[in-house]
């Protein structure tokens, strides 16, 4: 009788301790700086698609005719305000946290926004050290 309660005492510690732990468990902390990119990237993407309903097509050419593009310097006039904030350098290219101009790649239905991330150098994702961040949305 004393052993089949301290059995079951035992197992209601060892429950309530799992329960404690995952509900204490510490969140993943992501870089303040990575999270920032993640939100402006979303917005831009959600401009390109906007552009692209509108213009029926992705905008084309260099980083600072797509930047031009969705600023409303270019073909139409049309400001796409989901875009309006994005921080450009002085050639006019949008740019990332860091500072370094983002690359944008389009396919039929998808955006891809690339960022050369923290070390501000584009690297191959195969490379281990490799900190370019991508973002994409498909529609």
């Amino acid at each position: 009788m004393k052993q089949t309660i301290a059995v079951i005492v035992a197992a209601l510690i060892l429950l309530l301790g799992g329960y404690w732990f995952v509900k204490n468990k510490p969140q993943v902390q992501i870089d303040p700086q990575v999270a920032r990119f993640n939100d402006r990237a979303n917005k831009l993407i959600e401009g390109l698609q906007q552009y692209k309903e509108f213009f029926k097509h992705y905008p084309t050419g260099t980083m600072a005719d797509i930047s031009e593009a969705l600023s409303g310097q270019a073909e139409g006039k049309v400001v796409i305000f989901a875009t309006a904030n994005a921080k450009k350098n002085d050639k006019g290219e949008i740019v990332d946290t860091w500072g370094t101009p983002l690359q944008f790649y389009f396919s039929h239905d998808a955006v891809m926004i690339r960022s050369a991330g923290p070390n501000k150098v584009w690297e191959d994702s195969r490379h281990p050290g490799s900190d370019d961040l991508y973002r994409t949305d498909t529609k």
